[in-house]
């Protein structure tokens, strides 16, 4: 289902001329060779006041970005995980604070890294045990081995999980796995980025008795309308899916990356509640529509309000920014005046990160440079797609911010 804009801009406070920046500045990324193209979606009020498309999903192949295009959405898979898991909460399947080991009891004996190598780590037993509002947050202490930046993330590459797991792990195997590697610190004391939501997904799969796909695909796609996504694309459909890209080391330009692209094109053997789906901008729209409505969407239900109040509330211990709880490396945040909420990263305060956003808006991203936000005090949506590998490459995300705030004038 193509998206296509419903209102003119100024009948929702947009100056139409001051919208027209975002396409013209996010052209220049592609003219320039830094971007293969992109799609952009803007809405206020339940309506969409601007959606664009420029350059190319494919440029090898001559393909343009259309509305329909397929994107790989990583870790704007992990709000859809989380949505799911507070379903089950809403139907008091669990406590937030109950212990994960109580589905997964290969959690229950847990251990911290202290000190030492890769090769000889030493370790010291968890004081507190993993709850389910840890993985909610990244507050577990699990990791993940594409960061590099510890000795922990690097026990979790030599023993397979790298951006990808290995060839025939699944969500289970996966899980029982990771519980016995070293948890990167004592859980509830700080933030880091994390495989939390793929536990959160066999946690969602062991309470419900279905699959994450099933559960998934029953519960909130289908009942969204979101029938475009999904976990992987094939026949017809993989020539809609957008080539991924990364920047050349020495020019920048984007150039095509075939060996993580290529993940997309077959069924996964583990499925990822943390990164696994393949969207549109049309389905992913629907979806914020129905975070800022406040659970409903179409007459369909699927959280209440106060539930997606909060779950959009920071919960961090104290109250903490990322700033001060944060590990560090690789994260699709900035720190300084943003919290956490139950699968969003939350701003508090948008002065230290020099973005303008409201109080109180939350948002996330994924790793092939994919963002969205929700603004529930402006009723404003953003949607950016393209498929740049990493998203830390360009300031995407917060040019898109500082353009549609900047054209917001009522």
């Amino acid at each position: 289902m193509s998206l296509q804009r419903t209102v003119d801009p100024d009948q929702v406070g947009f100056d139409p001329a001051r919208l027209a920046r975002v396409d013209s500045h996010f052209a220049r990324y592609v003219d320039a060779g830094q971007l293969a193209g992109w799609q952009i979606v803007v809405t206020r009020r339940g309506e969409v006041a601007h959606a664009s498309t420029y350059g190319a999903r494919d440029v090898e192949a001559g393909r343009p970005v259309d509305p329909d295009t397929l994107w790989r959405i990583y870790s704007m898979t992990k709000p859809v995980t989380s949505v799911a898991a507070m379903m089950l909460w809403e139907e008091g399947r669990f406590q937030l604070t109950d212990e994960i080991s109580r589905w997964l009891p290969e959690f229950a004996d847990v251990r911290v890294y202290d000190r030492g190598s890769a090769l000889k780590p030493y370790t010291v037993p968890a004081v507190e045990p993993i709850r389910v509002w840890h993985l909610l947050t990244h507050t577990a202490g699990l990791t993940y081995g594409f960061l590099q930046t510890s000795v922990v993330d690097g026990l979790y590459r030599a023993a397979g999980y790298d951006l990808y797991p290995r060839p025939g792990c699944d969500l289970a195997t996966a899980c029982a796995e990771l519980a016995r590697l070293p948890l990167l610190f004592q859980p509830g004391t700080a933030w880091g980025y994390s495989v939390a939501t793929d536990v959160l997904g066999r946690l969602v799969e062991v309470v419900s008795g279905q699959s994450l796909d099933t559960f998934l695909a029953e519960r909130i796609l289908g009942p969204l309308g979101m029938t475009d996504t999904r976990w992987w694309a094939e026949g017809a459909d993989a020539e809609r899916l957008a080539a991924c890209y990364a920047p050349h080391p020495m020019t920048g330009q984007a150039v095509r990356y075939d060996q993580l692209g290529h993940h997309a094109l077959q069924k996964p053997d583990l499925l990822s509640g943390g990164g696994g789906l393949l969207s549109t901008a049309s389905d992913y729209h629907r979806f914020t529509q129905f975070l800022l409505r406040g659970g409903e969407l179409d007459g369909v239900r699927l959280l209440g309000p106060r539930t997606v109040r909060f779950m959009t509330r920071n919960h961090l211990p104290g109250g903490q920014d990322l700033g001060r709880l944060s590990t560090g490396g690789f994260a699709e945040t900035t720190f300084d005046g943003i919290g956490f909420g139950l699968g969003f990263a939350v701003v508090q305060d948008p002065v230290p990160s020099r973005t303008p956003s409201s109080v109180g808006e939350y948002y996330w991203g994924g790793v092939a440079s994919t963002a969205f936000w929700v603004d529930p005090v402006e009723e404003v949506t953003g949607l950016l797609f393209t498929q740049l590998v990493p998203s830390s490459t360009y300031s995407l995300r917060a040019e898109m911010r500082q353009l549609v705030y900047a054209a917001l004038v009522d």
